[in-house]
């Protein structure tokens, strides 16, 4: 099991910068997919960005791209989430999360989480 700590939430007004932070616990976090999803008050969970193993495949939600970027530094079991230009609609609880596997298929390949760190833009 991967433990993961999220870090770098804050207060920011709209147009700004965030760095997210996800420290993981375990040798096995280099060998797994990792994500990160949003949860706004009153709506669904939401996967923002993935990354495999490697790093060689990416997944941006179609609201973000051009704005986040997400990357990894095994070596160190980091994960991260550059968020820029950020707008009151980023405004969520942010989450990492391994997957089970490589990369993932699905949402439900993701069953290590952290306890979420909240992103809140002010417009």
């Amino acid at each position: 099991q991967v433990q993961l700590v999220e870090s770098g939430g804050g207060l920011v007004q709209a147009g700004g910068s965030l760095r997210l932070s996800c420290a993981a616990s375990g040798r096995s976090f280099r060998n797994r997919g990792m994500g990160w999803f949003r949860q706004a008050p009153g709506k669904e969970r939401e996967l923002v960005a993935a990354i495999s193993w490697l790093g060689g495949s990416i997944y941006y939600v179609d609201s973000v791209k051009g704005r986040f970027t997400i990357s990894r530094d095994n070596a160190q079991n980091m994960g991260y989430l550059q968020m820029n230009s950020l707008k009151p609609d980023d405004t969520a609880i942010y989450y990492c999360a391994a997957s089970s596997g490589t990369y993932y298929s699905t949402e439900g390949d993701f069953r290590s989480w952290g306890q979420g760190t909240q992103v809140t833009v002010s417009s």
